[in-house]
């Protein structure tokens, strides 16, 4: 169901193959947030990808905000504390630190895994 990551191999990864191995992680992390928050029929991660690149990222922007909402909505179902995820993935996106919004992304879902 969620597959537990390596943050700094992610980002490692990320690196060598100059941005490829991102990509794919952003996608199977779209997938596995929307299963976990129990919305399977939301905007997979394949179609995230592929709006963000028509837009030239602003709908990644959005789903970032997205996924930070859903986070918290399955936090808070587990009795952990709101932590507005949401608007600290947009605000790192929106200054270009998209890598770490990934990074804090797989932890949380490290977390729940």
């Amino acid at each position: 169901m969620i597959e537990k990551r390596s943050i700094g191999m992610a980002i490692l990864l990320s690196i060598v193959t100059c941005g490829i191995y991102g990509i794919i992680w952003y996608i199977k992390m779209v997938d596995e947030i929307n299963t976990v928050s129990n919305h399977p029929g939301d905007t997979s991660g394949a179609m995230t990808f592929v709006f963000s690149f028509v837009t030239c990222g602003i709908y990644q922007l959005i789903s970032f905000y997205k996924m930070g909402e859903k986070l918290d909505e399955v936090a808070v179902s587990k009795g952990m504390a709101a932590q507005s995820r949401g608007v600290l993935y947009l605000i790192l996106g929106i200054c270009c630190l998209g890598i770490v919004s990934y990074a804090l992304m797989q932890d949380s879902l490290n977390k729940l895994a």
